[in-house]
């Protein structure tokens, strides 16, 4: 539809069209790439304007302004999140920032508990029904255009149409300014290429096919998409679009055949980012723009089924407490859509949440996992919704867990020079047992090469990886779930009680290479438990003692000889040249285990009825 024939009475200049503002008055302008550039600088250049109040989301184009003592005194901002290009500002009070879930924003202007007078919006030309598109801005752009008395739209060419409810038609709209110009093109930032490639192979861990995704905007979260490029059929229901999202879709990785809530589509609430991706959305059916109080409300994401959430966080607590809004009394970004998803993830079947971040900030000086939260640190996530925390150091699981677990997780994905500090702290919180041992210093990103999995017969798959300081409790557990004569073969006497003090003495002296814990764990309702433990220790310089113990509703599975398998080839690595093990003349599987992979193995029998066997690595079964 041409706008000059049919809109010609609406149709007027920026300067024209900002000259209906009065003085007073509250003005929405749409958000971060969205934004109309021309509209607002059209008003900040009306002189006569006065006491003007701004409402928006992820500021650019006034980023401009803020440090004109003339443009203050005429304009007030009030932010719903901080945009990196207005920190400086937010530092120095320059400007307002209100704490609000991006779901209720929406709510916030229908109620008029915001009163919205002027709206200042960005559409692409009407089509020939006279419907514009509010194109890569519809989240709360939308509601803040319905409920403004006035709506001033600037009608850009270059602005996508993109499908959903992001459609406005031309009699919905008050006055128009065409005027073509670049969108705001929006760069997440340079991000430490080695920090985040570990960050990204521990999410992707957690991630799997056919799981829907939601990815908070930022430098870290972004650029974790590309670890997930090995991934099949993942979804997309995510507040922002991102350019890190690209080569997911063009490879076919996302394809959103499996999502339970608008299979075959994305659904968004914006995009922001480059030209590129702009053109990658314009009129492409496949992205279903919604606004926020849909695509933020925690009840209609939990019906994405394995909804995974993934943000960032400036510092998460021992106690598992985040803030990713500001830096001690410092406003630093805003609470935007994490707590949403958080939520909304947590009642997803099959869903859950990560927060990932890297372990340090300033340059390795600050550690970000921290004993308590900065003063005047604002807790945006509390410490019941937090499930996964991710480092470059590994995986938090903190979901149903206590105090002393959660320290213990949290230390072990600190960056291993805080880890003794956050030990000493949490002792002194009163939050871990007094003896408590600190995590290794030691960067044990190598024990990532000791994870497997092995298929059973029945169908189910069990994990192997090292047995960790934060599984004492588990590990505990598992021993107290063995019937009495599993606890005598293993131990050759009737062991009853596994407390803390002898768990500390076993990790005192585990290294990983002379002394290793291999566990097996196994998928009961919505976590995984041990059932089977596999440890060597050093006995001389060319040879370990081995034991296993194999809870008894996974015995004769294979479980034991696998895990036999899989300590030689560490003990290899390490530089044993084979194994020795205790074994009571009774417990003929556990030696028929030995005997099947070495053949040859030297046998001799002990007073008190046990043998002792020795094996050799150069001479194993085929």
């Amino acid at each position: 539809m041409d706008l000059k024939q049919q809109g010609a009475h609406k149709l007027v200049s920026a300067e024209q069209a900002v000259r209906r503002i009065k003085s007073g008055s509250r003005v929405f302008i749409g958000t971060g790439c969205g934004e109309p550039q021309h509209l607002i600088r059209a008003m900040v250049g009306n002189q006569t304007l006065q006491d003007i109040m701004i409402y928006q989301m992820l500021s650019s184009t006034l980023a401009r302004y803020v440090e004109d003592p003339s443009f203050l005194r005429r304009f007030s901002l009030k932010l719903f999140f901080i945009s990196v290009s207005m920190r400086k500002a937010a530092f120095e009070g320059r400007i307002d920032y209100i704490p609000v879930y991006l779901s209720q924003i929406p709510r916030l202007f229908a109620s008029h508990r915001i009163g919205l007078d002027v709206a200042l919006i960005q559409v692409s030309p009407p089509d020939r029904y006279g419907y514009c598109s509010l194109g890569v801005s519809v989240d709360i752009t939308r509601a803040g255009m319905e409920n403004a008395r006035l709506v001033i739209a600037q009608v850009n060419p270059r602005m996508p149409r993109t499908w959903g409810d992001s459609f406005v038609h031309m009699d919905d709209i008050d006055i128009f300014v065409e005027h073509e110009e670049p969108l705001v093109e929006m760069n997440p930032g340079n991000v430490n290429e080695e920090v985040v490639r570990r960050i990204g192979h521990y999410v992707s861990q957690l991630v799997d096919d056919g799981a829907t995704l939601q990815v908070g905007f930022g430098r870290v979260p972004d650029a974790i998409l590309r670890y997930l490029d090995n991934k099949r059929d993942l979804g997309i229901h995510t507040q922002v679009i991102t350019d890190g999202f690209l080569p997911l879709l063009e490879s076919k990785v996302v394809t959103n055949r499996r999502k339970s809530l608008l299979p075959g589509r994305v659904v968004a609430s914006l995009c922001m980012g480059s030209t590129g991706l702009y053109g990658y959305v314009d009129n492409n059916p496949m992205f279903y723009f919604r606004s926020s109080e849909f695509v933020n409300d925690p009840t209609v994401i939990a019906r994405n089924d394995q909804l995974v959430s993934i943000s960032s966080a400036l510092e998460v607590d021992l106690t598992g407490q985040v803030c990713s809004d500001s830096m001690g009394y410092l406003f630093y970004s805003g609470i935007g859509d994490q707590v949403d998803f958080l939520r909304g993830s947590a009642m997803s079947r099959g869903g859950f949440s990560i927060i990932a971040l890297p372990s340090t900030a300033q340059n390795g000086e600050v550690s970000r996992i921290v004993s308590h939260l900065s003063e005047g640190a604002g807790v945006a996530t509390t410490r019941g919704d937090i499930n996964f925390v991710v480092t470059e150091y590994g995986i938090a699981e903190l979901q149903g867990k206590g105090i002393y677990q959660r320290v213990m997780e949290l230390a072990q994905i600190a960056h291993p020079k805080f880890r003794e500090g956050l030990i000493a702290a949490a002792k002194q919180h009163r939050y871990i047992f007094a003896d408590q041992l600190p995590p290794s210093r030691e960067d044990l990103l190598f024990l990532e090469n000791y994870k497997s999995t092995l298929k059973l017969k029945n169908g189910k798959t069990i994990e192997f990886r090292p047995l960790l300081p934060s599984d004492e409790f588990s590990y505990r557990n598992f021993f107290y779930s063995l019937q009495e004569k599993t606890i005598y073969l293993r131990f050759f006497h009737n062991k009853r009680l596994f407390p803390h003090e002898i768990i500390q003495r076993q990790w005192s002296s585990i290294d990983y290479r002379r002394n290793i814990s291999i566990v097996g764990l196994a998928q009961s309702g919505g976590h995984k438990e041990i059932i089977a433990i596999g440890s060597y220790a050093m006995d001389n310089e060319t040879r370990a003692e081995v034991a296993f113990v194999v809870r008894e509703d996974y015995q004769g599975m294979g479980i034991a000889s696998y895990l036999l398998q899989v300590l030689e080839n560490i003990a290899k690595e390490n530089g044993f040249q084979g194994f020795m093990a205790a074994v009571l003349h009774e417990n003929a599987p556990m030696i028929r285990v030995f005997k099947k992979r070495y053949p040859h193995l030297r046998k001799t029998q002990q007073e008190g009825g046990e043998f002792v066997l020795l094996m050799d690595f150069s001479e194993p079964a085929e």
